[in-house]
C-alpha cells in the first residue's frame, strides 16, 4: 500500500511560523546543509510562508476602522 505524504505540523501562531521560516534561511544559507536537507527545508520554507499569508490576510479582513461613528471595513493604502 503506498504511503501518503503526512500534512506538515501546523504552527501554533504566525510569531511561531515566522521564528521557524527565520530559522529555516538561516540554516539554508550556511550550505552546509545535505540536498535532502535542503529540499526538506525549502517545502517546509513554502508552507509557512503560505500559513503567514492566511494568516495575514484573515487578520486584515477582521480589522475594521470607525469612520463618521460607524464602523466599515479596513482597506488598506495602496
Amino acid at each position: 500500500m503506498a504511503k501518503t505524504p503526512a500534512a506538515p505540523d501546523q504552527p501554533s501562531s504566525y510569531e511561531s511560523a515566522q521564528q521557524e521560516l527565520e530559522q529555516l534561511v538561516a540554516r539554508m544559507e550556511t550550505g552546509q546543509l545535505p540536498l535532502d536537507d535542503l529540499l526538506q527545508a525549502y517545502q517546509r520554507g513554502a508552507f509557512l510562508i503560505s500559513f503567514c499569508k492566511t494568516k495575514l490576510d484573515s487578520i486584515e479582513q477582521q480589522i475594521k476602522i470607525l469612520e463618521d461613528g460607524q464602523l466599515k471595513d479596513w482597506k488598506p493604502t495602496t
